[in-house]
């Protein structure tokens, strides 16, 4: 049984981990866990971190069988709560970043807006109702 959410860690799967790690933390406000590298200087793990979830930034895997959305379909997204989903919605806007929806209430009990990220990871930030 799961006892805590702190042991559970989403792995997001990147082409560029340095490049996902700044866009998670320079645009969508995640704090950053920093960015491991091999022996070559190549990224091979990166973190980002919400209140008490750590996600990872894993690289694409041939042997994991893990590959990036791209620009394909998803098989899913994350769901992120923020303070002010108007407030983080705009600060977007002004980073040059085009959503995929605008901030909406919804029949479910939040204000939220979705947005694709440059790796092609889907996002919904929104603050409950």
């Amino acid at each position: 049984m799961v006892t805590s959410l702190e042991s559970f860690i989403p792995v997001i799967v990147c082409q560029d981990i340095v490049a996902e790690h700044d866009f998670l933390v320079n645009v969508f406000g995640f704090k950053s866990g920093g960015v491991q590298t091999d022996a070559d200087g190549n990224a091979v793990h990166g973190e980002i971190i919400a209140d008490t979830i750590t996600l990872w930034l894993h690289a694409i895997s041939a042997e994991h069988s893990m590959a990036a959305p791209g620009n394909g379909p998803n098989h899913g997204g994350f769901v992120v709560f923020v303070e002010d989903v108007d407030t983080h919605y705009a600060d977007l806007l002004g980073a040059g970043i085009t959503p995929d929806s605008r901030p909406t209430d919804q029949e479910y009990g939040q204000r939220e807006y979705g947005v694709t990220d440059p790796e092609g990871h889907r996002w919904w930030f929104a603050t409950r109702l």
